[in-house]
């Protein structure tokens, strides 16, 4: 069984890299989506997953 959050943190991601090109308020609403899933999947997670949530974060931080 997949780790539903884990998922859902990724997509979260892929979206805010998506609207990174969107206006500033639809690029800054994304980035708090992905953040707060991100750390929903955290604490709920292996710790393979969270090295790979780790680096979903630093990719967060270059879209700033």
């Amino acid at each position: 069984m997949a780790n539903r959050l884990f998922q859902q943190a990724r997509q979260f991601v892929e979206r805010a890299k998506e609207a990174s090109s969107s206006n500033c308020e639809e690029r800054e609403e994304a980035i708090m989506k992905a953040k707060n899933a991100l750390s929903s999947a955290y604490a709920n997670s292996t710790f393979a997953e969270q090295q790979q949530l780790q680096e979903f974060q630093n990719e967060l931080e270059q879209l700033k």
